[in-house]
């Protein structure tokens, strides 16, 4: 056989071969998923395409993908009198599991406010699952008001008893899947991030559920690689992680000596020497509760030395904290001041929810102290950013 022969058959083994593995990539689950600290099976879109939405002429083997559970164990309903999964056959659905006082979840909530607006009237629903971490986010008044606060407007379902997370085995908070008009999971994302991949992979979706069915869809806007509203993060700055102060979710131990005593009110003293960083130390009369400590004396103090760009505590109860940091009162000039702080460095804790109580410009290490007025205020975590 001549060279011409032998290089006109290897190039056609060769399409056939690229042609056999894009059809593999696009049809499974398993493959397409991304590994950069979250999960996600992604439907890709043509880069050269003028809204980012791929043309689906193809039909698509969909014997590997799962179909989607029904929402189950809904205890109340918010922007909706009830919502099922079955009553959204023919829309692409965005089931995300949240929960309201949660640093992550609240992260992604703009670009998910702002998905709602672009595409609910091109075949998008997003159904918030409201899935509790603590007790007091089964409050559904406590939900309604963050729903506000966050601007939502899309449905949320409170799933107080963890029905729905079980029936789509989710472990993780937030965490986004896509369900496509037939009732598939398409696409399944875990944690913060992804926000270009998952809106393209709704785009796509929306344009295969638009060959489908016949309807014409247009005037969708390039993806943002920011939306308002939206906090810029860098994790691998963040060295402090996530410090519970309930006995029953505590990752680690408290600085103090006396430590965890599970339902017992403990008067805590700081010591006064080889303080550790990303170690919590109390001051004064605390009660141990399962997920939460609750001052019990009039006054309390806690400090942390942390390495973050800033710094939320999810509170709870009645009381008012002033914040220092690096042996500093917040005050207005100061770039430490966090954002619902006033200009002494005072808090009145209005509600159970998060609060920010340092923001700087960037990463970095820093001391905090925190001084505790009212017996009931209680302390569920911190979080970093």
């Amino acid at each position: 056989m001549n060279r011409d022969n032998i290089s006109a058959l290897l190039t056609g083994v060769g399409v056939v071969a690229l042609i056999v593995g894009f059809a593999i990539y696009f049809n499974n689950p398993e493959i397409n998923k991304s590994s950069l600290g979250n999960s996600d099976q992604s439907i890709t879109s043509d880069p050269n395409s003028n809204n980012g939405i791929s043309s689906v002429g193809l039909s698509i083997d969909k014997s590997q993908f799962k179909k989607a559970p029904e929402f189950t164990g809904i205890t109340s309903y918010i922007n909706t009198n009830a919502t099922e999964l079955s009553d959204l056959k023919g829309k692409v659905v965005l089931v995300d599991f949240w929960t309201y006082s949660c640093i992550n979840c609240i992260r992604t909530l703009p670009y998910l406010v702002d998905w709602n607006h672009k595409y609910s009237d091109k075949g998008l629903v997003i159904v918030g699952v409201h899935s509790p971490e603590f007790e007091f986010e089964k409050n559904k008044d406590n939900v309604k008001q963050a729903v506000t606060r966050f601007g939502i407007k899309y449905p949320v379902l409170l799933d107080n008893d963890h029905g729905t997370w079980d029936a789509f085995q989710n472990s993780y908070w937030p965490r986004k899947y896509l369900v496509d008009s037939e009732g598939y999971i398409r696409y399944d994302h875990i944690g913060e991030g992804g926000y270009v991949e998952t809106e393209n992979a709704i785009k796509n979706l929306l344009s295969e559920r638009s060959n489908q069915q016949g309807i014409e869809i247009s005037n969708i806007n390039q993806t943002k690689l920011t939306v308002p509203g939206a906090q810029s993060v860098d994790f691998n700055q963040i060295k402090t992680p996530e410090l519970y102060f309930g006995y029953q979710y505590a990752r680690a131990q408290l600085g103090n000596i006396e430590g965890f005593n599970p339902d017992k009110t403990v008067n805590y003293t700081i010591p006064t020497s080889n303080l550790k960083s990303n170690v919590i130390y109390l001051q004064g009369l605390w009660k141990n509760n399962p997920d939460s400590m609750e001052l019990v004396g009039p006054d309390g103090k806690i400090i942390l030395s942390y390495s973050s760009k800033s710094v939320n505590i999810v509170a709870g109860g009645k009381g008012e904290i002033t914040v220092k940091e690096d042996g500093k009162n917040t005050q207005t000039n100061n770039p430490f001041k966090g954002n619902e702080l006033d200009t002494e460095g005072k808090l009145n804790i209005d509600g159970q929810r998060l609060y920010n109580i340092a923001d700087h410009g960037d990463y970095g290490n820093h001391h905090i102290e925190i001084n505790a007025k009212g017996s009931g205020f209680k302390l569920y975590t911190f979080t970093f950013g």
